[in-house]
């Protein structure tokens, strides 16, 4: 039997605060997380399940450890999923030996409180995206380094590197950074899988084959990125902002899901 959970904290940067989801009506995006807090609360006939998400959009992993670890720990909550680090390989000059130090110690500090801690392998972002062969050997790094990590006890990892489906840019958003929702859909599946429930659909599975788009479209549709996301994050690259300062995460709390 898997194991039932009471309680649940996200923690990380864009990817599970949930960006490009469906939006709530509160206005902020749904996100795998979400997804997963849903799941697991219908598992419990008492209701007595409750949830924080505290991820923010933009996040450095040393970020996440200064400022979500402590929150996180003090949560007591019994599962946590822990995902960062890619904001840091997709800067230039990136230190992989720090992040992997700042990931391991945040992997250590949330299973010291006694959580299952659930850990994630980056897509490949060269199967989809031109121009990002220079990331593939730290992604790779970090991909060791996490399935690593998930073979000491009470951790578990959910390898999104190695489903090819996420080569499929429908299920990407238009920045062509944050997944789509099905994407999440298939993110959620693939941790409750990871935590022992059985399979609601093959979260792996290629989507249906669709018409290649033509060149001309394509054109379109890379001039329209190059402008409304590729130019904005350049730019607060080069001033050294981000998207996510001053943003408070979306649930800070652990409050009973609902």
């Amino acid at each position: 039997m898997p194991t039932p959970y009471r309680s649940y904290v996200a923690v990380g940067d864009s990817f599970t605060e949930g960006m490009c989801d469906d939006l709530l009506p509160d206005g902020h995006h749904r996100g795998w997380a979400d997804r997963v807090a849903s799941a697991l609360a219908a598992e419990r006939s008492d209701g007595d399940f409750r949830y924080a998400n505290l991820a923010v959009r933009g996040k450095l992993i040393g970020q996440i450890h200064d400022e979500q670890l402590a929150p996180a720990a003090a949560m007591g909550a019994e599962l946590v999923t822990l995902a960062g680090g890619l904001n840091d390989v997709l800067r230039p000059g990136c230190d992989i030996d720090a992040v992997e130090r700042q990931l391991g110690r945040c992997a250590a500090e949330l299973r010291a409180t006694g959580a299952t801690v659930v850990l994630f392998t980056s897509t490949d972002p060269t199967r989809r995206l031109a121009g990002s062969a220079r990331l593939l050997p730290a992604i790779l790094r970090m991909k060791a380094f996490v399935q690593e990590l998930g073979w000491q006890d009470g951790f578990a990892v959910v390898d999104l590197f190695s489903a090819p489906c996420f080569d499929d840019r429908r299920l990407w958003a238009e920045d062509r950074l944050h997944l789509s929702p099905d994407g999440h859909r298939r993110v959620a599946e693939g941790v409750l899988e990871a935590l022992g429930r059985p399979a609601a659909f093959d979260w792996r599975a290629p989507l249906p084959a669709a018409a290649p788009a033509g060149r001309a479209e394509r054109l379109r549709e890379d001039a329209r990125w190059l402008g409304t996301h590729l130019g904005p994050w350049i730019g607060r690259r080069l001033t050294g902002r981000s998207s996510g300062d001053g943003r408070p995460a979306k649930r800070p709390e652990l409050l009973p899901y609902r």
